[in-house]
């Protein structure tokens, strides 16, 4: 690898690491704006012309607020655990193929940081490594709370990763790649996975749900039951790594239901653009089109919060194992017996 291609890399990903940060935190105002609208409020409206320098502020606010370390025997390991869930919240970025390609500067430009084989093994191997920083944060908090928050969480996301995992397969049967570059070329045009797997689509939407802690899967973070769940003992920027981190995760979530699904940066008439617009302004577009994808799963996530009521824990347990994981391996039993069919191998 040539000298020009590391740093052209380098830059690309500290441009995707910085846009996953601007989301994250933009994020926050739109929850509060959402859950405005949904109950008939203003929300934050004072920094800046409609509140737009309010996630500003808050980053402010937590930087100046004390720093607080409770009297525990594992003191590093207390300030580890925020630092482990938001470094795997931007992780995940680095395989998601954000766009086709530019061409600049005489060469052409990947808008990916890397294209693995095994792309979705290691999101997947990403986000299973996500339960441990809430897990050191929570037992290393020395509080029965924040403990209790840490084993629900634990539970909650093994169990669902399961079921996510098994709605995936059959997305494998039917592309035959694990590759998210492969799976996003695919789907030119209008030939989106959603299509031809809506069962597996609803099973990872919900998911999601579960993996990123947000209602009606917050149970680690029940405030009636908790007080604040595993970031009770935290405070200052601390705190605000493990909320920054689930925006973070909502949005990095976002992303691979729109690249898995929805087609991710293709769109209606691409081909078209690409041969009277030329590469570059097609491609633009297509960024454009996944951001447009990425912002309505954000919403829905946001609406759902204010929407439906978080379930209890023997709710959330049965959702998963007794409903979702038989619902998925049904879907895999029947995907396989429709490409057997149409391969006419039966």
């Amino acid at each position: 690898m040539d000298s020009t291609l590391i740093i052209e890399k380098g830059i690309f990903i500290t441009i995707i690491f910085a846009i996953t940060m601007l989301m994250a935190m933009y994020s926050t105002l739109a929850e509060r704006k959402v859950a405005a609208w949904l109950q008939d409020r203003i929300g934050p409206n004072r920094a800046g012309k409609g509140g737009i320098l309010q996630p500003l502020a808050d980053g402010l606010k937590l930087f100046s607020k004390e720093e607080f370390l409770p009297d525990t025997p594992n003191k590093f390991l207390f300030v580890v655990g925020p630092a482990v869930a938001m470094s795997v919240s931007l992780m995940t970025s680095a395989v998601i193929p954000w766009g086709d390609k530019l061409h600049l500067f005489g060469r052409d430009i990947v808008l990916q940081a890397t294209d693995i084989d095994v792309a979705l093994l290691y999101v997947f191997g990403v986000l299973s490594v996500g339960v441990y920083g809430i897990m050191i944060g929570g037992w290393a908090s020395n509080n029965k709370f924040s403990l209790m928050s840490a084993m629900r969480a634990a539970s909650q996301m093994i169990s669902y990763e399961v079921a996510m995992g098994l709605s995936i397969i059959a997305l494998i049967m039917m592309t035959g790649t694990l590759s998210l570059k492969e799976i996003a070329e695919q789907q030119a045009g209008m030939n989106w996975n959603i299509f031809y797997q809506p069962v597996g689509f609803i099973i990872f939407l919900i998911c999601s749900f579960a993996e990123t802690n947000r209602t009606p899967f917050d149970l680690a973070e029940c405030e009636a039951e908790l007080i604040g769940g595993y970031h009770t003992e935290y405070s200052s920027m601390r705190m605000g790594f493990y909320l920054f981190a689930e925006y973070a995760a909502m949005f990095i979530s976002s992303t691979i239901l729109a690249v898995l699904y929805l087609g991710a940066y293709n769109y209606p008439g691409m081909s078209w653009a690409v041969e009277n617009w030329g590469v570059n302004i097609a491609n633009v577009i297509g960024i454009f089109v996944l951001f447009g994808k990425i912002c309505f799963f954000i919403f829905f996530f946001m609406w759902v919060r204010w929407t439906i009521p978080r379930f209890r824990y023997d709710q959330l347990m049965r959702l998963g194992w007794q409903m979702l994981i038989p619902i998925a391996i049904a879907n895999i039993v029947i995907t396989g017996i429709v490409i057997l069919l149409f391969d006419g191998k039966i």
